[in-house]
């Protein structure tokens, strides 16, 4: 076995762990400060929209000898404002200027001509007015907010309206940081990084669940025992799930990577950026956010309840005494947990739920002291 699989092995069991929960406070303080950061970029620098949403002119020029910094200080000089220059693999150009209308844009066109040594009819130009942006925007908007809406109905239902909380935080998390990363690095934001944006809701929301269907599980019958609090619960839903949201969030990230490093930035793709940007930092985001984020705030927000509270401080209390109320390494799921002791007597069958496969030696109660069974000779 690898030592991935042996170490995911373990926590699924129990025998290691890592306490998310128990250091929440330090997490909730990280991402505040990248939130933070996120915002201040964008109220400083705001996004750079393409003209997909501010309308505009697009010219894309067959092969010239003239590189994309020259022609984009010639587009500059013609159009007056801002241009952006990309080369493309045949050799040709991609002239992006916004708030270009088509008087102007003829003009442009036959300066690009004049400086570019190109035929002015072999110069394609495509227009898009700001009216059309202003609707992919409001249609964009307006779908985020229908998903906001889907899935905390589907998660109140599916789970309780707690966990549906925790979720969309995460959610306005995940969305927050990337487009404050977008304002930070100044990447334009197209279509494209409207689809990236809705997509890695859908990756965030994933894992999410993935932790939120083992603490669901585990945590039945949690008031009838007195061996973990609700907080140990759930620490031990996110260890047991960590290596699968590794794997997953990994595996997703290497050919996104691929696409925004190699194609976007060694190959000169700047298209491709659009998308693959806002897919790479939501995908790290949303795998942090459901282990930092989602769980922990799902186990602040239960703990409030009366019953959990009781829970606590009977298990504390207990703690205190000495008694067998030491909870176990973090990891462990409800898998393959019936018969184990929770060191409680009368909590019942349902609390067996709580805790994955230890390594003890099992008790014989009622039975003779050194006899395999309780039968007399």
């Amino acid at each position: 076995m690898s030592r991935l699989g042996s170490l995911g092995a373990k926590l699924y069991r129990g025998e290691v762990g890592y306490d998310f929960v128990g250091k929440r406070k330090f997490w909730y303080a990280v991402s505040i400060l990248i939130t933070i950061t996120a915002i201040a970029g964008l109220a400083v620098r705001g996004l750079s929209m393409g003209i997909e949403f501010q309308g505009g002119a697009v010219f894309t020029t067959p092969k010239t000898s003239v590189s994309a910094p020259q022609a984009e200080t010639i587009a500059e000089k013609a159009a007056g404002h801002d241009a952006l220059v990309q080369e493309l693999g045949s050799g040709g150009l991609r002239i992006q200027i916004s708030n270009v209308d088509t008087e102007k844009s003829d003009q442009i066109k036959e300066t690009l001509s004049r400086e570019l040594d190109v035929v002015a009819d072999d110069i394609n130009a495509d227009l898009v007015g700001p009216s059309w942006g202003s609707q992919i925007a409001n249609k964009a908007w307006t779908g985020l907010g229908i998903f906001m809406i889907l899935v905390v109905i589907y998660l109140a239902i599916a789970f309780e309206w707690r966990m549906a909380v925790a979720a969309l935080v995460a959610l306005v998390h995940d969305i927050t940081i990337t487009v404050g990363v977008y304002a930070l690095v100044g990447f334009e934001v197209t279509v494209g990084t409207v689809i990236g944006l809705l997509t890695i809701l859908g990756y965030s929301l994933y894992d999410t669940v993935v932790v939120f269907d083992s603490l669901k599980e585990s945590s039945k019958g949690a008031t009838k025992q007195t061996r973990y609090t609700y907080s140990e619960i759930a620490n031990r839903s996110i260890n047991a799930t960590l290596v699968r949201s590794i794997n997953t969030t990994a595996v997703a990230l290497m050919p996104v990577g691929a696409l925004l490093f190699i194609g976007g930035g060694f190959l000169g793709a700047g298209m491709l950026n659009d998308i693959s940007l806002s897919l790479f930092v939501g995908l790290a985001a949303g795998a942090y956010s459901s282990i930092f984020i989602a769980t922990p705030l799902v186990a602040d927000l239960k703990e409030t309840e009366p019953q959990m509270k009781a829970l606590k401080r009977r298990i504390l209390a207990k703690r205190a005494q000495g008694g067998d109320g030491e909870p176990q390494p973090a990891g462990a799921t409800a898998a393959g947990a019936a018969g184990v002791d929770l060191g409680d007597e009368g909590d019942g069958a349902e609390a067996g739920s709580l805790v994955g496969p230890r390594r003890t030696q099992p008790t014989s109660r009622g039975r003779g002291r050194g006899r395999p069974s309780g039968k007399r000779r």
